[in-house]
């Protein structure tokens, strides 16, 4: 499942794409044309990342937006298979191919945009329905079974396999929104809150940050590896976690998560400890390389957007899908254990 740096490189890409175009939009599968029929012709003047969900906001075409009475806005959550897949024309901005749902691919990285220009400018053309967007242009047709697609003046964008998808009133946008917790990545989230929410609970810390509702956006890899690196058992109860720690392992998760989404690659190893337990520059004197059941862990499109000088994957996590091989720091095997459903990875000596 994507963690929650993909959803706001997802947000940025939308701003970059369509902020302040009249879109048309569709559902090819069918399944989705209720909805798309309501925001069809409308403007987008939002594109919003809370955790795991996106919300991208839609306002009459012909009148100033007010957020608050005149927005629509579509709630979507990509799940396990959900990816959203953009082709643009010639003069399009450069973004990704496709961010969501790992797939396999040849030649294609993740590459939104680190930064996109704000959505208050709500100048646009209004692209007629069935013609091309460029004049070298033609849109291409529907691949698979999409649920939405948007369409805009140079690009259009086509959603697949999400878990949610949805149009809803801005009372209700609120609504989802105050039953997520903070979001690391945002900056309204609040780390009082979230040291708040794990020290009341006896739930593991584990756990606890799997819990979006106690700080959104975290997954599978962000949560092994923020708790080797703060050195904390991922099965001690949460209110037995210093408050201290707990906040540590916040601002550690602002700076981790930003990271990933500034870059599309969660890198967690610091340089230092990449030299044991991984593919090593032989020729430069670096250590042997790793055995080959090491190789291919961890290689999911969204840790590394392979763009020069970045991280190899196989470098990029200290215990995420490194059970059983040696822990980069201590050397003792990663361990790994089921908990609520999920797999978990840790240090047993880095991790008392």
């Amino acid at each position: 499942m994507p963690e929650g740096h993909t959803v706001h490189r997802l947000a940025r890409t939308f701003d970059t794409l369509f902020a302040g175009q009249v879109l048309r939009v569709s559902s090819p599968q069918g399944r989705f044309a209720d909805g798309a029929g309501v925001l069809d012709g409308r403007r987008l003047v939002a594109s919003e990342a809370w955790g795991k969900q996106l919300f991208l906001g839609f306002a009459p075409a012909e009148r100033p937006a007010d957020l608050r009475s005149d927005t629509l806005w579509l709630r979507t959550h990509l799940g396990l298979y959900g990816a959203w897949t953009f082709a643009g024309a010639p003069d399009a901005p450069e973004v990704a191919h496709a961010i969501g749902a790992p797939r396999r691919r040849i030649g294609e990285r993740d590459s939104a945009p680190a930064s996109a220009p704000p959505s208050s400018d709500v100048s646009g053309p209004r692209v007629p329905p069935g013609t091309s967007t460029s004049d070298t242009w033609e849109v291409p047709q529907p691949r698979g079974q999409v649920r939405v697609r948007l369409l805009g003046a140079h690009a259009v964008a086509d959603l697949t396999g999400p878990t949610a998808c949805e149009v809803i009133t801005a009372d209700e946008k609120e609504a989802v929104e105050a039953r997520l917790g903070p979001d690391p990545i945002r900056d309204d989230g609040d780390p009082d809150a979230f040291v708040a929410a794990l020290g009341r609970s006896r739930v593991t810390i584990g756990q606890q940050l799997m819990d979006q509702a106690v700080v959104a956006g975290v997954g599978n890899i962000y949560r092994a590896e923020v708790l080797f690196r703060a050195g904390v058992d991922p099965l001690r109860p949460g209110r037995d976690v210093p408050a201290a720690t707990v906040r540590a392992i916040w601002d550690d998760l602002v700076v981790l998560m930003r990271d990933g989404a500034d870059h599309g690659a969660i890198v967690t190893t610091r340089p230092a400890d990449r030299g044991a337990g991984h593919v090593a520059d032989v020729a430069d004197g670096g250590a042997e390389p790793v055995p080959a059941a090491d190789r291919g862990r961890g290689r999911t499109r969204q840790n590394t957007d392979g763009s020069p000088g970045a991280v190899p994957s196989d470098q990029a996590f200290y215990v995420y899908h490194r059970d059983g091989l040696p822990c980069r720091v201590c050397g003792s095997p990663v361990l790994v254990k089921e908990l609520a459903g999920r797999n978990l990875f840790w240090c047993g000596v880095c991790q008392t």
